[in-house]
């Protein structure tokens, strides 16, 4: 039997805002001393020997107009061709998210969708409300983050920054990784 990797986490993001997530809950594990190895998905997915044999896998997903960016997508069309996958634990990142009622994994219309149609049974999963953050994004995206916002009764003014996510959310998601975690994870230094 192949050693047993280290768990891992996984992180697409566009414009920062799930990175920060993934890296806060990496934080979270190494001060409870275990680390997970964080790693940001490109335009090519990571190789299944890399984490077939992870205690858990992670990964944190930022939606743009709609859909979870792409390598979050080639990703778990890695991840579901494994005979025998490892747990999963999925997060996304997502404006609608900042509504009551749409900020938990079960109730967040973006991971339910994502989750039934990938035919997925992550053992944890969470909605984040992400950052809203005009100043910085191009004329174009400007334009449809504001009619997604006119339609959704959010900020339109196109120049506000607004940070939706709950930090104490994501805290409670990386304790609820930890408690995934075999016992011996916390003593296996890293690879």
């Amino acid at each position: 039997m192949a050693q047993e990797q280290p768990a891992r986490l996984y992180v697409a993001s566009r414009d920062g805002q799930a990175l920060r997530i993934g890296e806060r809950i990496a934080q979270h594990c190494a001060e409870a001393g275990r680390p997970l190895t964080l790693q940001r998905l490109g335009d090519t997915p990571p190789p299944a020997d890399e984490f077939a044999q992870a205690p858990l896998v992670g990964l944190v997903a930022a939606v743009r107009y709609g859909k979870h960016l792409a390598e979050a997508e080639a990703f778990l069309a890695v991840y579901r061709n494994l005979p025998t996958p490892p747990p999963l634990a999925l997060a996304s990142v997502n404006l609608t998210a900042r509504k009551p009622g749409k900020d938990t994994g079960a109730t967040n219309p973006y991971i339910t969708k994502w989750i039934a149609r990938q035919a997925l049974s992550p053992v944890a999963t969470a909605a984040f409300a992400g950052r809203l953050d005009y100043p910085r994004y191009r004329w174009f995206d400007r334009q449809i983050i504001r009619f997604i916002m006119l339609l959704t009764g959010g900020p339109t003014d196109g120049t506000s920054t607004v940070e939706y996510t709950s930090w104490p959310a994501v805290d409670a998601f990386a304790a609820e990784l930890l408690t995934r975690l075999p016992a011996d994870e916390a003593t296996r230094a890293p690879t």
